[in-house]
């Protein structure tokens, strides 16, 4: 992989809290939309992978920035940073677009299992899946806490 997969993702003035920022569980929709855009564009069959089955497993998120609303989109980056049997791993950068600065707000990872909600259990990712995604596979994301 070359370059992180970016998506513009706006913002809702819903999505500020008490304190005039984004509520940190927003950033978790941020990355949401960004990552079902950028599974559609990624594999052919991205829509029947969500349609099929695929379920979050976990979340790390790294807050670096006070994001407050305003009408420009931020911008998400977003590349793979794992694939194992029934699923992978995603990394994240949310940031400003080129048009508007040079913040970053958070860094973050999900990791995503492929799901069959019929039989209750984990499925295995196809080979055509596993070869897409591994076309994007980058570095692991970069917490300031993981450099300890």
């Amino acid at each position: 992989m070359t370059e992180p997969y970016a998506v513009e993702v706006p913002l809702r003035w819903s999505d500020m809290d008490a304190y005039g920022h984004v509520n940190n569980v927003q950033y978790l929709r941020l990355l949401e939309d960004a990552r079902v855009v950028g599974l559609r564009e990624w594999l052919p069959t991205g829509a029947t992978m969500l349609e099929e089955g695929i379920v979050v497993s976990r979340h790390a998120i790294e807050y670096r920035a006070p994001l407050t609303y305003r009408p420009a989109p931020v911008r998400v980056d977003l590349w793979v940073t794992h694939v194992h049997g029934c699923g992978f791993d995603l990394g994240y950068v949310v940031r400003d677009p080129a048009s508007v600065g040079e913040s970053v707000y958070a860094v973050a990872e999900t990791g995503l299992v492929l799901y069959d909600f019929d039989a209750g259990r984990p499925r295995r990712l196809a080979p055509t899946a596993r070869e897409v995604l591994g076309a994007h596979v980058g570095d692991p994301v970069a917490f300031r806490w993981d450099r300890r």
